[in-house]
């Protein structure tokens, strides 16, 4: 699938603020020891979408 360079800033961008929505929540669960094992979960899961994006856009698999 190919997508433009409108698109992938947009895609960029949000998974940029939701990734930092996600630290954020993860900073206040942790501080007020709320709740440990879900929010490392909730941490890790919520800002491998930025790194999986990057991966997209730099893949040398042929198109198909």
């Amino acid at each position: 699938m190919i997508i433009d360079n409108e698109e992938q800033n947009i895609i960029k961008t949000k998974s940029d603020q939701f990734a930092v929505r996600v630290v954020t929540l993860y900073k206040f669960l942790v501080e007020d020891k709320k709740e440990f094992v879900l929010s490392k979960q909730l941490f890790r899961s919520g800002i491998v979408i930025g790194a999986n994006v990057k991966e997209a856009e730099h893949a040398e698999g042929k198109p198909f």
